[in-house]
């Protein structure tokens, strides 16, 4: 992979295909979770950017907190750095957030904005999703840190996520518990602290996508009922049969259904 200078550091890239572009922010522990979509059918048309956040991989570590105001500046600086004015921007889980605060911040860079299951801490059941995952945080604290991803992804992939995984993303249970500080010391207490709301959300321009899988549960179906309440002309969509690592458990259905949203919002 290439290397984009950050503030204060660099991010590891891959850009891959001609056309529009298509900016690929991926969520928490698997720095290559939008590997699988880089080589679908479906969005052969397009220019895939995908690039590893700050502190996941070959990326610049974290040297103290980092929020996802932060997150949305280094997403910026990458278009930036190749010349992208605007872009089409998929993001999954904690990457759906850095779009949402990258479209409120610079609502001239994003053209549409897809938002894959983000985990939005303002719904009724937050607190719930938040003591399931207590185990896992205990288990950090404890000084597991390979335990403590599995807790976690346990909860959100189910039992078999890292054979689901090791199908489409070689390597990436082995990438999440290399980089597991990253999520339980840095991204955690950014997501807590975190804020967007319906005035922020009048500031994005982009047309919005919000996709569910059918297995993920509450929490995740809350989400996407909140964001129908802040973009009213938002499209929704559910891919059957996959919890939350959809596009890693099922990058082609994944790969249509984005597809299709920005066949519709051409730029």
């Amino acid at each position: 992979m290439k290397r984009v200078p950050v503030r204060d550091g660099e991010l590891e890239y891959e850009s891959r295909g001609d056309g529009e572009p298509v900016l690929l922010i991926h969520g928490s522990h698997v720095a290559d979770a939008f590997l699988p979509l880089m080589s679908e059918p479906a969005l052969a048309d397009y220019r895939l950017i995908r690039y590893r956040r700050r502190g996941y991989a070959g990326s610049t570590r974290h040297e103290g907190p980092f929020g996802i105001v932060e997150q949305g500046e280094d997403a910026l600086a990458v278009l930036r750095h190749l010349n992208v004015p605007t872009a089409h921007v998929v993001g999954h889980s904690y990457g759906a957030l850095t779009g949402l605060q990258l479209a409120h911040a610079a609502p001239e860079t994003v053209h549409s904005l897809s938002l894959l299951e983000p985990p939005l801490m303002m719904v009724p059941s937050a607190e719930a999703m938040g003591a399931a995952l207590g185990p896992s945080i205990e288990r950090y604290q404890a000084g597991d840190p390979a335990g403590a991803v599995d807790a976690f992804m346990q909860v959100v992939g189910g039992p078999e996520w890292r054979a689901i995984g090791e199908r489409t993303v070689p390597g990436g249970a082995e990438q999440a518990e290399a980089d597991a500080a990253t999520f339980f010391e840095v991204e955690l207490p950014a997501l807590a602290e975190w804020r967007f709301d319906g005035d922020m959300a009048a500031e994005v321009s982009a047309p919005v996508l919000h996709v569910l899988a059918s297995e993920s549960g509450r929490f995740y179906a809350e989400g996407r009922d909140l964001v129908g309440t802040w973009f009213p002309e938002s499209e929704s969509r559910v891919v059957e049969g996959v919890r939350h690592l959809l596009q890693v458990q099922d990058p082609e259905a994944v790969a249509g259904v984005v597809a299709d949203f920005l066949a519709r919002h051409p730029m």
